[in-house]
């Protein structure tokens, strides 16, 4: 499988999966079936059926099915990415996932540009579409035809990335690899009298923290000490903090300390 060396804001190079277009393909095909399948199961609870309203009944109805229908459909990918990390359904089911090209989760940002980009799949005439069999095939069709232009376009980039991920500065990746990106640097912290060792880790960003969180993964993974030396000399430097704990201690410590300063 294609790899791609991502260079964290420390310096640190961190080794990820890319994501084969044919997963891709699969998981936005997945999807668009949960897409689609929303958008038949509302045309029925309010018309009750494919061909049996009028014009009339449709078209006094655009607004209701804009908001209830349109809405939900154009926003679904965004609200994915955001609320499941780089995520939306198909991608979960098939093992992959949105991340910064800087090692760490995108932001807000960088998933509305993806977002943006991605145009031809809105369903901004969803609303105004008539319920019948013959116009979901003329949808299903044309949004097809652009997914095949877009395939080829992640086919052939050096990274498979579509023009939404070379803008937003983003790749999908296998989450299966022994290079994973985890879902978030959440960790639980049970002990009510837990003593924070590190307060100066609040000057880091939360794409400081991903990465930090991305190195202790990927040492219980593979033992790579190497790495862990790197980013505890970087880190301290970065807070003019000087520790004697070992490499992944220290990084373990600063998680719980981020966490626990950060959830107060």
């Amino acid at each position: 499988m294609p790899l791609i060396q991502i260079e964290t804001p420390f310096n640190i190079e961190l080794e990820f999966e890319i994501a084969e277009a044919h997963k891709r393909l699969f998981a936005y095909l997945v999807d668009f079936s949960i897409l689609l399948l929303f958008f038949m199961s509302m045309k029925y609870f309010y018309y009750g059926g494919f061909n049996l309203t009028s014009t009339e009944s449709l078209e006094s109805h655009v607004g209701l099915d804009i908001l209830t229908i349109s809405i939900p459909m154009l926003l679904y990918s965004l609200v994915c990415d955001v609320m499941m990390h780089g995520q939306t359904i198909g991608k979960k089911i098939l093992n992959i996932r949105v991340i910064s090209l800087d090692g760490g989760e995108p932001s807000l940002s960088q998933y509305t540009i993806r977002w943006m980009f991605k145009v031809f799949e809105w369903p901004f005439f969803f609303g105004y579409t008539f319920f019948s069999l013959q116009s979901i095939m003329a949808y299903i069709m044309i949004t097809g035809f652009w997914g095949v232009v877009v395939l080829i376009f992640i086919a052939v980039s050096k990274k498979n990335q579509r023009l939404g991920d070379i803008a937003a500065n983003t790749v999908v990746v296998n989450t299966q690899s022994p290079f994973s990106v985890n879902d978030t640097v959440y960790m639980q912290i049970n002990d009510m009298n837990y003593s924070v060792t590190f307060p100066e880790v609040l000057k880091l960003s939360d794409r400081d923290i991903n990465t930090i969180k991305n190195v202790v993964s990927l040492y219980h993974k593979e033992y790579n000490t190497e790495t862990c030396d790197r980013l505890a000399l970087k880190v301290q430097e970065v807070l003019e903090i000087h520790s004697n704990m070992y490499s992944i201690n220290f990084l373990e410590t600063l998680l719980a300390d981020y966490n626990y300063l950060a959830n107060k």
